[in-house]
């Protein structure tokens, strides 16, 4: 028999060990749900910049099937002063694009890589239509956070979203 805090030692690291086990996502409906965006951060040589402001807005929609659609936007985005967005201003129409994006399509996870690969069918970054991406992610208890090596603007992005659903 051996030393007694050496055995409390060894079950509380295969106790930490099979919660953490349980933590990562094995299969698409690990993570099938609604997510709330909490973080949304571009990553540039080291600094974290909030891209959506201080509080974004978004919902990531997952079904069970594999189908997802992700908005994303700023809090404070302005209104369209003529009440058109046909007729929006330049200005208005910089600020609107700068501080939204959206997409939709299937979502598998690579539970061996860790990794969500989203297969984007249309995006409001009209270059990513059509194209595959892969991100690394992690799922703690109602958390979700992936990382994008090549977000939309040109940097590393790390969004966390938090389970409502």
């Amino acid at each position: 028999m051996g030393h007694p805090l050496r055995n409390i030692a060894a079950i509380s690291a295969l106790l930490l060990a099979l919660a953490m086990g349980s933590a990562s996502a094995q299969s698409l409906q690990d993570i099938a749900g609604v997510w709330k965006l909490v973080s949304a951060q571009s990553i540039h040589e080291g600094r974290k910049t909030d891209m959506y402001g201080a509080h974004p807005r978004g919902i990531f929609t997952i079904e069970a099937n594999g189908r997802y659609v992700l908005i994303v936007r700023r809090a404070d985005l302005p209104k369209v002063a003529s009440n058109n967005r046909t007729t929006a201003t330049a200005a208005e129409n910089n600020a609107i694009v700068d501080g939204s994006m959206a997409h939709y399509g299937t979502l598998a996870v690579d539970a061996a890589n860790h990794t969500l690969d989203f297969r984007i069918e249309t995006s409001t970054y009209p270059n990513w239509d059509g194209i595959e991406q892969k991100r690394t992610f992690t799922l703690q208890g109602d958390e979700l956070r992936y990382a994008n090596k090549s977000g939309s603007t040109g940097s590393a992005t790390e969004l966390i979203w938090k389970r409502i659903d």
